[in-house]
């Protein structure tokens, strides 16, 4: 009689905390996203504005980095492709609350629940192309820039979040509202603007603290 347990393969302990946080950042990007936030006046720049979602979603760029830098390219693409789980049932569940399960009598906020939560059909499609799109190319530019793993961390992380951030803002805005009467180009502009500032001022020292944490955490165990 074989011991099944005994016989599976462990998984890192890094790589188990790692997912954990990142299927909780896929949903809590898309909850943030519904707040504008000012990053206030920049020399140069002028006046700065983005989604907050966005600091979820650096997280995400992150933490696929970071996993592609410890345990390979493949192993972040599995990381990339099991994060439309958690966002696929958080739409859904979302829709389901807003649209199907009525509110109590005595509350009053269905209307501003659903106006701030509620996302239509399009914007959600939206959201799954660029999220898959920008963080595949994110690990794929990480992985192959300067020689890839063990060279250059911060600086292979900051040149891919960039480069990923402006795929992910102009295939989101472009499928969101694309055929609307909206200048489309000056919102990319502010919006790419602001995400790469946020990509220079979090990305090298978030990467190279959790590889780091990766690291420590596999020693520990």
């Amino acid at each position: 009689m074989h011991d099944n347990a005994a016989s599976a393969p462990a998984i890192p302990r890094s790589l188990f905390a790692i997912s954990l946080l990142y299927g909780g950042m896929c949903v809590l990007a898309g909850v943030l996203g519904v707040k504008l936030a000012s990053l206030g006046h920049w020399p140069l720049l002028g006046d700065l504005a983005v989604e907050s979602g966005i600091f979820a979603f650096l997280l995400l760029v992150v933490m696929a980095s970071a996993v592609a830098e410890l345990f390979g390219q493949d192993t972040a693409n599995r990381l990339v492709r099991f994060g439309f789980v958690p966002l696929i049932v958080s739409m859904i569940l979302l829709t389901t609350v807003i649209n199907v399960v009525p509110p109590a009598p005595f509350w009053g906020d269905q209307d501003a629940f659903a106006r701030l939560l509620g996302q239509g059909a399009r914007m959600q499609f939206a959201g799954l192309i660029s999220y898959g799109t920008s963080q595949t190319l994110n690990v794929y530019l990480f992985s192959r820039i300067a020689g890839g793993r063990g060279r250059m961390l911060m600086l292979r992380a900051w040149l891919a979040s960039m480069l990923s951030q402006v795929v992910d803002t102009v295939l989101f805005i472009t499928i969101s509202f694309y055929g609307q009467d909206l200048p489309l180009l000056s919102i990319m502009e502010g919006q790419i603007i602001s995400k790469l500032v946020l990509s220079t001022i979090m990305v090298p020292p978030l990467i190279w603290v959790f590889v780091q944490l990766g690291r420590w955490l596999d020693r520990a165990s």
